[in-house]
């Protein structure tokens, strides 16, 4: 039974660290800013949470899983902020292409001042 939690925690450390390369990858090649963001966040949060699963089969520990329970739900909690504020940045300094957008919810914001109450 040990070998095969040991072969299983193997294997999903190959799959969290893929999917950690593939979005240090995506950051890389990706021009613009919300596919940047994507690459940042989907890939990069589910490796993180396979690694996480694989130290807590390899350890078999259950301080082990507390510790690591906290650090996957820091990260669950906070890939999706800071996405959203840097997509948000990126929409006012104007590096975002308006053409690419199929709903501009935030350009009547733009349009109003802050100061007129809209």
């Amino acid at each position: 039974m040990n070998d095969l939690l040991d072969i299983a925690a193997l294997v999903l450390v190959l799959i969290g660290g893929l999917l950690c390369v593939t979005a240090a990858i995506g950051l890389l090649r990706f021009r613009d800013v919300p596919t940047r963001l994507h690459a940042a966040t989907k890939p990069q949060v589910l490796g993180l949470i396979l690694i996480c699963l694989a130290i807590a089969l390899s350890l078999r520990s259950w301080p082990v899983v507390a510790f690591l329970v906290p650090v996957v739900m820091t990260q669950l909690a906070t890939a999706p902020l800071s996405a959203h504020m840097v997509g948000r940045q990126a929409y006012r300094n104007g590096t975002i292409d308006e053409r690419s957008l199929y709903v501009d919810e935030l350009d009547e914001a733009r349009r109003t001042p802050p100061a007129a109450g809209g």
